[in-house]
Protein backbone atom coordinates (compact mmCIF):
# COMPACT_ATOMS: atom_id res chain seq x y z
CA UNK A 1 0.00 0.00 0.00
CA UNK A 2 1.24 3.33 -1.21
CA UNK A 3 2.52 6.26 1.01
CA UNK A 4 -0.82 8.08 0.42
CA UNK A 5 -3.25 5.21 0.65
CA UNK A 6 -1.94 4.37 4.13
CA UNK A 7 -2.18 8.02 5.38
CA UNK A 8 -5.81 8.02 4.35
CA UNK A 9 -6.38 5.10 6.49
CA UNK A 10 -4.75 6.18 9.49
CA UNK A 11 -6.98 9.97 9.48
CA UNK A 12 -9.63 7.82 8.79
CA UNK A 13 -9.27 6.17 12.30
CA UNK A 14 -7.56 8.82 14.11
CA UNK A 15 -10.87 10.96 13.15
CA UNK A 16 -13.24 8.07 14.47
CA UNK A 17 -11.87 7.34 17.42
CA UNK A 18 -11.84 11.31 18.88
CA UNK A 19 -13.99 11.03 22.38
CA UNK A 20 -17.48 11.59 22.29
CA UNK A 21 -19.38 13.59 24.85
CA UNK A 22 -22.31 15.95 25.63
CA UNK A 23 -23.02 19.24 26.19
CA UNK A 24 -25.90 21.71 26.09
CA UNK A 25 -25.85 21.68 21.95
CA UNK A 26 -27.15 18.01 21.57
CA UNK A 27 -29.84 19.12 23.99
CA UNK A 28 -31.04 21.86 21.28
CA UNK A 29 -30.33 20.01 18.03
CA UNK A 30 -31.93 19.65 15.53
CA UNK A 31 -33.93 23.24 15.91
CA UNK A 32 -34.66 23.24 12.40
CA UNK A 33 -34.78 21.23 9.53
CA UNK A 34 -32.08 18.71 8.70
CA UNK A 35 -30.78 17.99 5.06
CA UNK A 36 -30.09 14.00 4.40
CA UNK A 37 -27.88 13.81 0.81
CA UNK A 38 -27.51 10.80 -0.63
CA UNK A 39 -26.11 10.27 -4.04
CA UNK A 40 -28.11 8.16 -5.96
CA UNK A 41 -31.49 9.17 -7.99
CA UNK A 42 -34.85 9.13 -6.82
CA UNK A 43 -36.18 5.03 -7.00
CA UNK A 44 -33.29 3.06 -6.81
CA UNK A 45 -32.15 1.13 -2.94
CA UNK A 46 -29.93 4.23 -1.84
CA UNK A 47 -32.23 6.61 -2.42
CA UNK A 48 -35.58 4.50 -0.46
CA UNK A 49 -33.21 3.36 2.29
CA UNK A 50 -32.04 7.28 2.26
CA UNK A 51 -35.75 7.68 2.73
CA UNK A 52 -36.91 5.40 5.70
CA UNK A 53 -34.03 6.93 7.50
CA UNK A 54 -35.29 10.71 7.17
CA UNK A 55 -38.95 9.26 8.06
CA UNK A 56 -37.81 7.95 11.18
CA UNK A 57 -35.29 10.31 12.12
CA UNK A 58 -38.03 12.99 11.55
CA UNK A 59 -40.26 11.27 13.50
CA UNK A 60 -37.91 10.67 16.71
CA UNK A 61 -36.99 14.71 16.51
CA UNK A 62 -40.26 15.95 15.49
CA UNK A 63 -38.27 18.29 13.25
CA UNK A 64 -38.04 17.59 9.31
CA UNK A 65 -35.15 15.66 7.85
CA UNK A 66 -35.39 16.26 3.84
CA UNK A 67 -33.98 14.34 1.31
CA UNK A 68 -31.63 16.20 -1.51
CA UNK A 69 -30.68 13.43 -4.27
CA UNK A 70 -27.21 14.71 -5.41
CA UNK A 71 -26.57 11.73 -8.36
CA UNK A 72 -23.63 10.98 -10.47
CA UNK A 73 -19.70 10.55 -10.44
CA UNK A 74 -19.95 7.71 -8.35
CA UNK A 75 -21.80 9.47 -5.32
CA UNK A 76 -19.26 12.18 -5.43
CA UNK A 77 -21.35 15.19 -5.68
CA UNK A 78 -23.17 13.71 -2.94
CA UNK A 79 -19.91 13.82 -0.97
CA UNK A 80 -18.61 16.98 -2.26
CA UNK A 81 -21.64 18.62 -1.07
CA UNK A 82 -21.62 17.37 2.92
CA UNK A 83 -17.56 17.50 3.20
CA UNK A 84 -18.34 21.62 2.19
CA UNK A 85 -21.33 21.70 4.06
CA UNK A 86 -21.36 23.60 7.51
CA UNK A 87 -20.08 21.20 10.62
CA UNK A 88 -23.36 22.00 12.12
CA UNK A 89 -25.16 18.66 12.30
CA UNK A 90 -27.66 20.03 9.55
CA UNK A 91 -26.61 18.22 6.65
CA UNK A 92 -26.08 14.71 6.72
CA UNK A 93 -24.91 12.02 3.83
CA UNK A 94 -26.53 9.23 3.43
CA UNK A 95 -23.68 6.45 1.77
CA UNK A 96 -23.26 2.87 0.38
CA UNK A 97 -19.75 1.68 1.43
CA UNK A 98 -16.71 3.37 2.26
CA UNK A 99 -15.65 7.05 1.32
CA UNK A 100 -12.35 5.84 1.48
CA UNK A 101 -12.67 4.01 -1.77
CA UNK A 102 -12.85 7.30 -3.72
CA UNK A 103 -9.16 8.40 -3.71
CA UNK A 104 -8.83 4.89 -5.35
CA UNK A 105 -11.53 5.73 -8.21
CA UNK A 106 -10.91 9.65 -9.02
CA UNK A 107 -7.40 11.20 -10.06
CA UNK A 108 -8.23 14.11 -7.79
CA UNK A 109 -10.72 14.96 -6.12
CA UNK A 110 -12.32 18.34 -3.94
CA UNK A 111 -12.26 16.62 -0.60
CA UNK A 112 -10.78 14.81 1.26
CA UNK A 113 -12.94 11.50 2.43
CA UNK A 114 -10.25 10.60 5.20
CA UNK A 115 -9.76 13.77 6.64
CA UNK A 116 -13.30 15.58 5.97
CA UNK A 117 -16.16 13.14 7.06
CA UNK A 118 -17.25 11.97 10.56
CA UNK A 119 -18.42 8.69 10.69
CA UNK A 120 -21.88 8.70 12.81
CA UNK A 121 -23.19 4.76 11.95
CA UNK A 122 -23.69 1.55 9.84
CA UNK A 123 -27.55 1.42 9.06
CA UNK A 124 -27.91 -1.82 7.42
CA UNK A 125 -26.18 -4.09 6.10
CA UNK A 126 -27.64 -6.57 2.48
CA UNK A 127 -25.89 -8.48 -0.15
CA UNK A 128 -26.46 -7.31 -4.43
CA UNK A 129 -28.05 -9.44 -6.03
CA UNK A 130 -26.86 -11.20 -9.82
CA UNK A 131 -30.11 -11.38 -12.08
CA UNK A 132 -30.74 -12.15 -16.21
CA UNK A 133 -33.77 -11.70 -18.18
CA UNK A 134 -36.55 -13.83 -17.70
CA UNK A 135 -35.11 -14.14 -21.78
CA UNK A 136 -31.70 -15.18 -20.62
CA UNK A 137 -31.11 -19.09 -21.33
CA UNK A 138 -28.96 -19.09 -18.01
CA UNK A 139 -31.28 -20.48 -14.92
CA UNK A 140 -27.97 -21.00 -13.62
CA UNK A 141 -24.53 -18.89 -12.63
CA UNK A 142 -22.81 -22.06 -13.37
CA UNK A 143 -24.60 -21.70 -16.47
CA UNK A 144 -23.51 -18.10 -17.44
CA UNK A 145 -20.35 -18.88 -16.41
CA UNK A 146 -19.49 -21.66 -18.55
CA UNK A 147 -20.96 -19.68 -21.44
CA UNK A 148 -19.02 -16.35 -20.60
CA UNK A 149 -15.82 -18.78 -20.65
CA UNK A 150 -16.58 -20.43 -23.81
CA UNK A 151 -16.99 -16.99 -25.69
CA UNK A 152 -15.23 -14.48 -23.73
CA UNK A 153 -15.81 -11.09 -24.22
CA UNK A 154 -19.67 -11.27 -25.90
CA UNK A 155 -21.74 -10.67 -22.62
CA UNK A 156 -22.30 -7.53 -21.49
CA UNK A 157 -23.86 -6.70 -17.50
CA UNK A 158 -25.11 -3.67 -16.17
CA UNK A 159 -24.44 -1.38 -12.90
CA UNK A 160 -25.82 1.81 -11.43
CA UNK A 161 -22.39 3.41 -12.34
CA UNK A 162 -18.45 3.25 -12.44
CA UNK A 163 -17.14 3.05 -9.26
CA UNK A 164 -20.70 2.04 -7.45
CA UNK A 165 -20.66 -0.79 -5.29
CA UNK A 166 -22.13 -2.97 -7.48
CA UNK A 167 -19.73 -2.10 -9.95
CA UNK A 168 -17.02 -3.19 -7.73
CA UNK A 169 -19.24 -6.32 -7.24
CA UNK A 170 -19.17 -7.45 -10.53
CA UNK A 171 -15.52 -6.58 -11.12
CA UNK A 172 -14.56 -8.73 -8.25
CA UNK A 173 -17.44 -11.38 -9.59
CA UNK A 174 -15.22 -11.18 -13.20
CA UNK A 175 -11.86 -11.60 -11.66
CA UNK A 176 -12.97 -14.51 -8.87
CA UNK A 177 -14.59 -16.02 -11.56
CA UNK A 178 -11.98 -16.10 -14.12
CA UNK A 179 -14.16 -14.45 -17.09
CA UNK A 180 -14.52 -11.69 -19.37
CA UNK A 181 -17.81 -9.83 -19.69
CA UNK A 182 -18.48 -6.26 -20.63
CA UNK A 183 -19.52 -3.39 -18.40
CA UNK A 184 -21.62 -1.48 -19.30
CA UNK A 185 -22.45 1.60 -16.75
CA UNK A 186 -25.49 3.83 -16.11
CA UNK A 187 -26.79 6.59 -13.99
CA UNK A 188 -28.62 4.64 -11.39
CA UNK A 189 -31.26 1.63 -12.25
CA UNK A 190 -34.16 4.30 -13.21
CA UNK A 191 -31.98 5.95 -15.55
CA UNK A 192 -31.97 3.26 -18.31
CA UNK A 193 -30.73 0.49 -17.23
CA UNK A 194 -33.74 -1.65 -15.58
CA UNK A 195 -35.44 -0.63 -19.11
CA UNK A 196 -33.00 -1.55 -21.41
CA UNK A 197 -32.22 -5.04 -19.13
CA UNK A 198 -35.91 -5.88 -19.26
CA UNK A 199 -35.69 -5.44 -23.28
CA UNK A 200 -33.00 -7.90 -22.92
CA UNK A 201 -30.17 -5.51 -23.88
CA UNK A 202 -28.02 -6.55 -21.49
CA UNK A 203 -27.33 -9.87 -20.20
CA UNK A 204 -27.05 -9.66 -16.26
CA UNK A 205 -26.97 -7.23 -13.83
CA UNK A 206 -25.26 -6.16 -10.91
CA UNK A 207 -27.46 -4.33 -7.80
CA UNK A 208 -28.57 -3.96 -4.47
CA UNK A 209 -31.77 -6.28 -2.92
CA UNK A 210 -33.27 -2.48 -2.43
CA UNK A 211 -33.31 -2.28 -6.37
CA UNK A 212 -34.19 -6.05 -7.37
CA UNK A 213 -34.99 -7.72 -4.30
CA UNK A 214 -38.98 -7.08 -5.36
CA UNK A 215 -38.28 -7.78 -9.37
CA UNK A 216 -36.63 -11.46 -8.22
CA UNK A 217 -39.82 -11.82 -6.37
CA UNK A 218 -42.35 -10.67 -8.29
CA UNK A 219 -40.82 -13.12 -11.04
CA UNK A 220 -39.72 -9.52 -13.11
CA UNK A 221 -36.36 -10.80 -13.41
CA UNK A 222 -34.79 -13.96 -12.99
CA UNK A 223 -32.20 -14.19 -9.47
CA UNK A 224 -28.86 -16.46 -10.21
CA UNK A 225 -26.82 -15.91 -6.88
CA UNK A 226 -26.26 -13.07 -3.68
CA UNK A 227 -22.97 -11.75 -3.70
CA UNK A 228 -22.57 -12.27 0.44
CA UNK A 229 -20.84 -14.94 2.04
CA UNK A 230 -24.59 -16.38 3.64
CA UNK A 231 -27.81 -16.79 1.89
CA UNK A 232 -30.20 -13.87 2.15
CA UNK A 233 -32.68 -14.68 4.87
CA UNK A 234 -35.63 -13.24 3.15
CA UNK A 235 -35.00 -14.89 -0.19
CA UNK A 236 -32.89 -18.16 1.01
CA UNK A 237 -34.06 -19.77 -2.32
CA UNK A 238 -31.28 -17.96 -3.53
CA UNK A 239 -27.86 -19.35 -3.32
CA UNK A 240 -24.90 -17.75 -2.71
CA UNK A 241 -22.09 -16.78 -5.39
CA UNK A 242 -19.86 -19.33 -3.96
CA UNK A 243 -22.55 -21.83 -4.09
CA UNK A 244 -23.23 -21.46 -7.61
CA UNK A 245 -19.44 -21.75 -8.97
CA UNK A 246 -17.85 -18.79 -7.43
CA UNK A 247 -15.62 -19.82 -4.54
CA UNK A 248 -15.07 -17.59 -1.91
CA UNK A 249 -16.73 -14.60 -3.41
CA UNK A 250 -18.21 -12.52 -0.61
CA UNK A 251 -19.53 -9.26 -1.07
CA UNK A 252 -21.69 -7.61 1.59
CA UNK A 253 -22.38 -4.25 1.37
CA UNK A 254 -23.66 -1.49 3.67
CA UNK A 255 -25.18 1.94 4.17
CA UNK A 256 -23.87 4.01 6.67
CA UNK A 257 -24.59 7.99 7.50
CA UNK A 258 -21.77 10.84 7.67
CA UNK A 259 -21.11 14.43 8.69
CA UNK A 260 -18.89 17.18 8.48
CA UNK A 261 -15.82 16.01 10.28
CA UNK A 262 -16.05 18.74 12.41
CA UNK A 263 -19.17 18.69 13.81
CA UNK A 264 -19.40 18.57 17.30
CA UNK A 265 -18.79 15.62 19.22
CA UNK A 266 -21.90 16.10 21.23
CA UNK A 267 -23.95 15.95 18.09
CA UNK A 268 -22.46 13.22 16.69
CA UNK A 269 -23.40 11.25 19.88
CA UNK A 270 -27.03 12.35 19.66
CA UNK A 271 -27.33 11.48 16.15
CA UNK A 272 -25.28 8.38 16.84
CA UNK A 273 -28.22 7.06 19.47
CA UNK A 274 -30.89 8.41 17.70
CA UNK A 275 -29.85 6.01 14.95
CA UNK A 276 -29.78 3.20 17.21
CA UNK A 277 -33.24 3.97 18.70
CA UNK A 278 -34.79 4.40 15.14
CA UNK A 279 -33.21 1.68 13.74
CA UNK A 280 -34.68 -0.85 16.95
CA UNK A 281 -38.34 0.41 16.13
CA UNK A 282 -40.16 -2.93 14.78
CA UNK A 283 -42.55 -0.67 11.86
CA UNK A 284 -38.84 0.47 10.56
CA UNK A 285 -37.13 -2.96 10.52
CA UNK A 286 -40.45 -3.98 8.38
CA UNK A 287 -39.98 -1.12 6.13
CA UNK A 288 -36.14 -2.03 5.64
CA UNK A 289 -37.27 -5.67 4.84
CA UNK A 290 -39.03 -4.88 2.32
CA UNK A 291 -35.52 -3.51 0.87
CA UNK A 292 -33.90 -6.34 1.69
CA UNK A 293 -31.53 -4.17 4.00
CA UNK A 294 -31.03 -6.11 7.59
CA UNK A 295 -31.16 -3.25 9.61
CA UNK A 296 -27.98 -2.81 11.92
CA UNK A 297 -26.43 0.35 13.92
CA UNK A 298 -22.69 0.78 15.41
CA UNK A 299 -20.66 2.82 16.96
CA UNK A 300 -18.90 5.14 15.01
CA UNK A 301 -15.30 4.05 15.43
CA UNK A 302 -16.92 -0.01 14.08
CA UNK A 303 -18.06 2.12 11.30
CA UNK A 304 -14.44 3.41 10.78
CA UNK A 305 -13.20 -0.24 11.06
CA UNK A 306 -15.46 -1.25 8.22
CA UNK A 307 -14.35 1.65 6.41
CA UNK A 308 -10.78 0.82 6.16
CA UNK A 309 -11.07 -2.65 5.80
CA UNK A 310 -13.58 -1.74 2.63
CA UNK A 311 -11.37 -0.29 1.01
CA UNK A 312 -7.97 -3.05 1.85
CA UNK A 313 -10.68 -5.12 -0.51
CA UNK A 314 -11.45 -3.05 -3.24
CA UNK A 315 -8.05 -1.09 -3.52
CA UNK A 316 -6.42 -4.46 -5.60
CA UNK A 317 -9.56 -4.85 -7.84
CA UNK A 318 -9.88 -1.06 -8.87
CA UNK A 319 -6.06 -0.93 -9.39
CA UNK A 320 -6.86 -4.53 -11.92
CA UNK A 321 -9.73 -3.33 -14.05
CA UNK A 322 -8.27 -0.22 -14.28
CA UNK A 323 -11.29 1.84 -13.15
CA UNK A 324 -11.67 5.83 -13.11
CA UNK A 325 -14.41 7.71 -12.81
CA UNK A 326 -13.53 11.31 -14.22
Amino acid sequence: MDFSRRRTLQLATAAALAPFGRSALADTYPSRVVRLFVGFPPGGGADLATRIVANGLSEIWQQQVVVENRPGAGARIALDTVAHAPADGYAMLLAPGSPLVQPLLFSSLTFDPAADFAPVSLVGTYPNIIVVPNSSPFQTLGQLIAQAKASPGTMSWGSPGIGTVPHLAGELFKHRAGIEITHVPYRGVNQGLMSDFLAGRLDLMFNTTGSLLEPVRSKQVRGLAVTSAKRFPDEPELPTAAEAGVPGYDVSSWYAIYVPAKTPADIISKINADMAMMLSKPANKEKFKLLGVLPQASTPQELAAMNVADAALWGPIITEANIKVE
